[in-house]
């Protein structure tokens, strides 16, 4: 049987603000298929954020395991969980996405050298050109339109072809058409196998995923949504 693209089990992650304790995650527990698209809403201060960096080993729960295209990422030495996220999974952001110091297509290269796979020039302009920026890899960051920069981003955030893609509301700054634009890039990975998971008031967001689940005060609950 293939393991799912990500797994987690029994999550819990609690955080002390002067004598109290706050449990931002209470025992979550979620499966993704190698190309499902999930959409998880809640409100603000849901837990959303915490639970997406514990998924991609940027946190890690004081409670509960992660597995990422079957091998557990939670309980390692951060170069580890580093080596496998450089791999594994691509993160996509709402801002910051990208270093400013370098070009498009030198951030793209820089991912890729991260996880260790190689590209020449065709592969990057490929990248570029299936996110509708062919001709655009020389410029920075700086130079690019706000509809511009997200389609980079995403780019880069799958430089390393990952197993799983984390995106934590990368649409909320977004037009309408340019939101379009990026949900029908993410549709498209997602046809192609990667595991989508977003974090996302946005409707837009919902509609188009497969399944949506519903994060609040900490517990995470099935709307039966798709």
């Amino acid at each position: 049987m293939t393991a799912p693209a990500i797994r987690a089990e029994r999550l819990f992650r609690f955080f002390h603000s002067g004598d109290d304790e706050v449990l931002a995650l209470r025992g979550v527990s979620l499966h993704l298929a190698a190309g499902e698209w999930l959409a998880l809403t809640g409100p603000s201060g849901s837990g959303k954020s915490t639970l997406l960096a514990c998924l991609a080993g940027l946190d890690e729960p004081d409670g509960g395991n992660v597995w990422i295209a079957g091998r557990r990422i939670t309980r390692r030495p951060e170069p580890a969980r580093a080596r496998m996220r450089a791999r594994h999974i691509g993160v996509l952001y709402q801002a910051g996405n990208l270093l400013e110091h370098l070009t498009v297509a030198q951030n793209i290269r820089f991912v890729r050298r991260l996880a260790r796979l190689h590209g020449d020039g065709d592969d990057v302009a490929a990248r570029l050109d299936a996110v509708g920026l062919g001709g655009r890899g020389g410029a920075l960051p700086g130079e690019l339109s706000g509809g511009q920069a997200a389609r980079a981003a995403l780019a880069v955030a799958l430089a390393n072809d990952p197993a799983v893609l984390v995106a934590d509301e990368p649409t909320g700054e977004l037009d309408e058409l340019t939101e379009r634009a990026v949900l029908g890039l993410l549709a498209a990975r997602a046809a192609a196998g990667t595991a989508v998971l977003v974090a996302s008031h946005s409707r837009a967001v919902t509609r188009a995923a497969d399944r949506v689940l519903h994060l609040r005060d900490g517990h995470l609950l099935d709307t039966g949504e798709r």
